[in-house]
């Protein structure tokens, strides 16, 4: 992590605890791997490849779990800037709007400020990922057969964190110096993604002239 990231996360702030990954299991284990590559500084591209003879559900779980710690962390380092009256609306510029829909509370999709938007999105994926019956921790316990649908809704939802950020809150990432760390991980979340079909190309677009020059 950057240090303008660690400064900000060193305050005396409240965040969510990390969704971590016990010693010993083969998830670990792949979490190591996933990270070994990206220390090594092998090409992002390759990083998100599925490695011969493993997983992919546990591949993929394992990435979206990370995704989430990270996107949490970044929101979080403008979340200051990011209140009802800067962002009444989540959205990406004035063409996107995102809404919230969820099985709860809001059955319908309902415009809602940035703010609460992103809290009901981090308690929402929280929720999924700490869920034994869809991300199943023990060895040899199966996936859900609905996995890659439920994926396909977190990390869709995580990408509108990243246009939010990129479009409104930008300035101040670049303030902080963590303008570099961000694109990294928006980068590997981009090859990722789209290296498994997780998300929607119509879904991409806010952002695609960004990622044309970032991603080539």
């Amino acid at each position: 992590m950057s240090n303008p990231l660690k400064q900000v996360f060193n305050k005396d702030r409240t965040f969510r605890p990390k969704r971590k990954f016990e010693p010993g299991t083969q998830r670990f284990e792949l979490h190591k791997k996933a990270q070994a590559s990206l220390n090594a500084g092998l090409d992002l591209k390759l990083a998100v490849q599925l490695p011969h003879q493993e997983d992919q559900n546990d591949w993929v779980a394992v990435h979206v779990v990370d995704f989430f710690n990270r996107i949490n962390l970044i929101y979080g380092t403008i979340s200051d800037s990011c209140t009802e009256q800067s962002c009444p609306v989540m959205s990406g510029g004035p063409k996107y709007e995102y809404r919230w829909q969820d099985e709860n509370r809001y059955r319908k999709p309902t415009a809602l400020s940035a703010p609460k938007y992103m809290n009901l999105l981090m308690d929402w994926i929280e929720v999924q990922i700490n869920n034994e019956d869809v991300f199943p921790t023990n060895v040899g316990t199966p996936f859900p057969k609905n996995f890659f649908q439920v994926v396909k809704k977190i990390l869709s939802r995580l990408f509108r964190v990243f246009v939010h950020v990129y479009i409104h809150h930008f300035d101040r990432i670049i303030q902080m110096g963590a303008e570099a760390h961000v694109n990294t991980c928006y980068k590997h979340f981009y090859y990722f993604v789209t290296e498994f079909n997780l998300i929607d190309t119509k879904e991409l677009e806010p952002l695609k002239e960004m990622t044309s020059r970032m991603c080539h």
